[in-house]
């Protein structure tokens, strides 16, 4: 054999070994880092059932793409296993896959940390790990990925801050990381990234400002960091963003102004700021972005007029400026936008009329202008855009009718136009597509019946006509619609019977018809209403027997069948309702024994049952009611036998009303236990001995307990009572005569005393100081002179006149809606304040209706904030209401005061704890009540006196408003001594600040009832500020 012949040999046996040899090693090294990642996942699905260890390179496993560098040596360049329904964890072996390009994970249920070895992956351009579970920080080692374009993190559960080393990837095109629990300040780094193109990180938990070094990311289109926590002021370097398309900032809390350098960012189709807290007025700068197509700022605290210059944004498709403080008129030039569709304006103080050239924009579907102070009529235009699908107007000052034709061109949805002025009839057109959902046209001045069109309108699920002039009968039609969920019809003129048609409302949740004049029967149908959860039917004419199929309705909440003339027994299946929360069957004719079933109503929060014929006893089984908290009422009716000591077991009841019974025995030890207690009244029972020594009750007013004969103690003074003691007339009672009906119990504001809610029922003496008698058993023709109730020293009303020089000027302490303060002191040296009412019945000597209302209803509230009524005086003509001058200083005096130290949180619940009690109570002469209630709250936020230099306004009504005409509804106007520090108490002071001009409105139609306050301060808390209101935290 030659020698040639013997090398090629040689050379074929080296091939084949080294080629036996290499097959002999198995599966390479990145396919052992890849079955290590495999095992520490969880693949219920066998999605990787093909990754085989035997296989010599993982080439082929699903999800692997490889590159080859030569022939032996092919390594792993993408790695893609998303939405495989995989959980587990990332193993740290992902770093030994030097090679890769590509890693996508997303949409799987991965948790754990991000391992910090995937830094190893010096090559990787993408990496997609949204969707998954991942905790803990992000791993600064990710910093040294240079080649990275896009980092996808979303939707995770990453935590702490974004390391300061993200600004070393330098090719970053794509950061995606909203959705996580990232927290602390975006890192100053970020300018770093001169190719970023899309930064997304809302929904997290960032603080600090915005730096102002962002405005270095040229390339930059598009920034979304909404929903976090991010302060300061947005830097006027964003206008540097030449390529910026969008700005998502909203729900943050931004302050400052809008800069006008974000004009300079002309590519923006999406401008959204909404929900932070800027301020000052909306550049006209923005009209320069022609781009713009979505413009939303709405809620924050923008003041000043719509700039005109807005009507230049021609592409602009949304416009939101709703929920600010924005004044003055629509500007016209809105109209120049043609493709706008929604246009929301509500909630600002805009003024004048509704430009007519708004109807021009035939694009509009959505147009809200709610909420403002617009005057003049709807312009008729608007019946004729056949886009509209939702048109809000409620809470202006629109006067003239409802364009007829609206609703006959375009298809509604909702159509909101409450609480106006509009005369006329409701258009029967409003329905004519078939897609009215929501109609609510309440609190106007709507006159005739309700239309055909609306009660055939199928698709229809709420119908709110409250507050009109409406006649006719309830439409048995109504009953057809069956989508529709909640009917209000009330304070209208309907009459006739209630249709047993309205069985047929399966859906219905909430009927309320009260304050009509239907009558007849409740037709028993009205128990097939399964889902009713309220059913208010008060103040109309309704006889016969509650029928018992109502209680068939176990989803009811709140039941209301008050002032009406039910008789004969309450049926005992009332004890089965149990989701009610309220139930209200006072001033009928209902009789029989309260059932004890009843005390099965455990969520009952509320319980009037005045002003009826029940008798027997209490049942024990009402202290069950644990959750009995505004008010427990029983009075007025023919009770008998002792009351309960289970009822002692209510502690969270707040009003206890018992009076004008049959009640006999003592008042229960047992109370000890109403700690809540903030009034109540055993007057005109047949009660006996020792009133309980009880801080709730010793703090009661002594009217509270009179004409129970064998009553003593506590207020009432000692049990062996002297012939000089106050003489309440018990033969002056009489049982069978009805005294009223149950009033609860109201806090009249007294401007210049401040907080001037009062205590003490009053009875009028028929002798000057000599006899005195229940006011209400007093002839209302009863002629008079002079009337006292005065403090125990006595004195004339020649004793007031000599102690204010006739009531003199100098003298004077405060001045309200119906009257004004004085500053007594007494021969006896003894100072008391002296209301002074305005009469306004001149020159007849009954006592006038103001002043009657007033003393009628002062007489069972008590609480820490409230001064005593000592009594009152009518002296030809003049009506007089006598307080207790507070020594240590009153509520006003400490307000006032130079070392006053009240904070915000005190005053608000203060003002609160008072309209509360003024709410849940008696009615009282509300023109002049919820007007000096206003003047109160204003006192709280300005921490200025009622009365005000006459070249100020002369009071503190007209001062505030001057202010805001002149500078706005700024934080300027409010007490400088508080924390301005702190921009949630400043936006929570603008809010009730808001509610106190609504109080002091120079309307009194305008004001609102003191339920809404308390349901207006209570929301505005509920928002704002998250104060604790429980009785158990209320402020000294």
């Amino acid at each position: 054999m030659g020698r040639s012949s013997l090398c090629r040999l040689v050379i074929v046996f080296i091939v084949i070994h080294v080629l036996l040899i290499h097959q002999s090693k198995g599966l390479n090294s990145e396919g052992q880092y890849l079955l290590d990642i495999k095992s520490n996942l969880g693949d219920k699905f066998n999605h990787l059932g093909n990754w085989d260890p035997n296989d010599s390179t993982p080439c082929g496993w699903k999800g692997v793409n490889c590159s080859t560098i030569d022939v032996y040596n092919p390594v792993v360049q993408s790695l893609n296993l998303s939405a495989l329904n995989l959980s587990g964890f990332l193993s740290p072996s992902i770093g030994g896959l030097v090679h890769l390009t590509t890693l996508d994970l997303s949409f799987n249920g991965l948790s754990r940390n991000i391992p910090k070895e995937i830094g190893n992956c010096s090559s990787l351009e993408v990496l997609n790990l949204n969707d998954n579970k991942f905790e803990a920080q992000i791993p600064k080692e990710l910093g040294t990925l240079s080649f990275l374009t896009t980092l996808n993190i979303y939707n995770n559960r990453l935590s702490g801050p974004f390391p300061d080393e993200i600004g070393n990837l330098s090719s970053l095109s794509q950061l995606l990381a909203y959705s996580n629990n990232i927290s602390g300040s975006l890192p100053s780094s970020l300018g770093n990234l001169k190719r970023l193109t899309s930064f997304r990180a809302g929904q997290n938990l960032l603080t600090g400002g915005l730096p102002s070094i962002i405005g270095s990311c040229e390339s930059l289109e598009y920034l979304g960091l909404a929903q976090n926590a991010l302060t300061g002021e947005l830097p006027k370097e964003i206008g540097k963003l030449k390529n910026l398309k969008e700005l998502i900032l909203w729900e943050n809390q931004l302050s400052g102004l809008i800069p006008v350098e974000l004009s300079n960012s002309t590519n923006l189709s999406i401008l959204a700021l909404y929900d932070n807290k800027f301020v000052g007025r909306v550049p006209k700068e923005l009209g320069n972005l022609i781009n713009l197509t979505k413009l939303y700022l709405y809620r924050n605290q923008l003041n000043g007029t719509i700039p005109k210059e807005i009507g230049n944004l021609s592409f602009a498709e949304q416009i939101d400026f709703s929920e600010n403080m924005l004044s003055g008129e629509i500007p016209v030039e809105l109209s120049k936008i043609k493709g706008l569709s929604l246009l929301y304006l509500f909630e600002n103080q805009l003024t004048g009329v509704i430009p007519v050239e708004l109807t021009t924009l035939k694009n509009l579907t959505k147009l809200d202008l709610s909420i403002n102070y617009l005057t003049g009529p709807i312009p008729m235009g608007f019946q004729y855009l056949t886009e509209l699908i939702m048109f809000q107007l409620f809470d202006n000052k629109l006067s003239g009718g409802i364009p007829q034709k609206l609703g006959a061109y375009s298809p509604l949805w909702v159509l909101d136009l409450s609480d106006n002025q509009l005369m006329g009839r409701i258009p029967r057109h409003l329905c004519r597509n078939s897609n009215l959902i929501f109609l609510n046209l309440g609190l106007n001045k709507l006159s005739g019946g309700i239309p055909s069109g609306i009660t055939n309108c199928k698709s229809l699920v709420q119908l709110l006509l409250v507050g009109n002039s409406l006649t006719g009968s309830l439409p048995s039609d109504l009953c057809k619609l069956v989508n529709l969920s909640a009917v209000d019809l009330g304070q209208n003129k309907f009459n006739g019977p209630i249709p047993p048609e309205i069985g047929n409302c399966r859906s219905l949740q909430r009927l309320q018809l009260s304050y009509n004049y239907f009558t007849s029967e409740l037709p028993r149908e009205i128990g097939n209403l399964s889902r009713l959860a309220i059913f208010n039917i008060s103040s109309n004419n309704l006889t016969g027997r509650i029928p018992p199929e109502i209680f068939n309705c176990k989803m009811l909440q709140r039941l209301d069948l008050s002032r009406n003339r039910f008789m004969e027994n309450l049926p005992g299946e009332l004890g089965t309702l149990s989701q009610l929360e309220l139930l209200k069957l006072s001033d009928n004719s209902l009789s029989g024994t309260i059932p004890p079933a009843m005390g099965n109503l455990l969520r009952l929060t509320e319980l009037q049952m005045g002003g009826n014929s029940f008798n027997g006893n209490i049942p024990a089984q009402l202290g069950a009611l644990s959750s009995l908290q505004i008010a427990l009422n029983l009075s007025y009716n023919n009770l008998s036998g002792a009351i309960p000591s289970e009822l002692g077991n209510i502690v969270l009841l707040e009003y206890l009303v018992l009076n004008n019974n049959h009640l006999s025995g003592q008042i229960p030890g047992s109370f000890a236990n109403l700690s809540s207690l903030l009034g109540c009244n055993f007057s005109y029972n047949d009660l006996t001995g020792p009133i309980p020594s009880l801080p709730r009750l010793d703090n009661m007013a002594v009217s509270s307990f009179i004409e129970n004969n064998g009553l003593c103690g506590g207020p009432l003074g000692g049990c062996n009572p002297t012939p000089s003691s106050l003489s309440l007339q018990p033969n002056a009672k009489d049982k069978g005569t009805r005294l009223g009906k149950v009033v609860a119990i109201v806090a009249a504001a007294i401007g210049g005393v401040s907080l001037v809610l009062i205590v003490v029922i009053l009875y009028f003496m028929r002798r000057p100081v000599e006899i005195v008698a229940p006011l209400q058993e007093k002839p209302s023709t009863a002629r008079v002179s002079d009337i006292y109730f005065s403090p125990k020293e006595g004195f004339t009303f020649q004793d007031l006149l000599e102690a204010t020089d006739n009531f003199d000027e100098s003298f004077v302490v405060g001045r309200g809606a119906c009257g004004t303060v004085y500053k007594a002191v007494l021969p006896s040296g003894h100072v008391i304040a002296v209301k002074k009412l305005a009469s306004n019945r001149e020159g007849n000597n009954n006592v006038d209706n103001s002043f009657r209302a007033e003393i009628l209803t002062l007489g069972n509230i008590r609480h820490r904030n409230i001064v005593k009524l000592y009594g009152f005086c009518y002296h030809q003509g003049s009506n007089l209401l006598l307080y207790e001058y507070m020594s240590r200083g009153s509520l006003g005096e400490l307000l006032h005061g130079a070392s006053c130290n009240l904070d915000w949180r005190t005053r608000f619940l203060i003002a609160l704890g008072a309209a509360q009690e003024y709410a849940y109570t008696m009615k009282v002469t509300e023109k002049c009540d919820i007007y000096s209630y206003g003047v109160v709250l204003l006192e709280l936020l300005t921490g200025k006196t009622p009365v005000q230099p006459l070249d100020q306004g002369g009071d503190l009504v007209t001062w505030v408003r001057n202010y805001i005409r002149d500078q706005s509804l700024s934080p300027g106007i409010l007490d400088t001594r508080l924390n301005q520090q702190d921009e949630t108490t400043i936006s929570h002071m603008i809010t009730v600040l808001k509610i106190a001009l609504i109080c002091t409105s120079m309307s009194p139609s305008d004001r609102p009832t003191m339920p809404e306050v308390v349901s207006m301060l209570i929301e505005s808390n509920r928002r704002e500020c998250h104060f604790d209101t429980s009785p158990s935290h209320e402020t000294d």
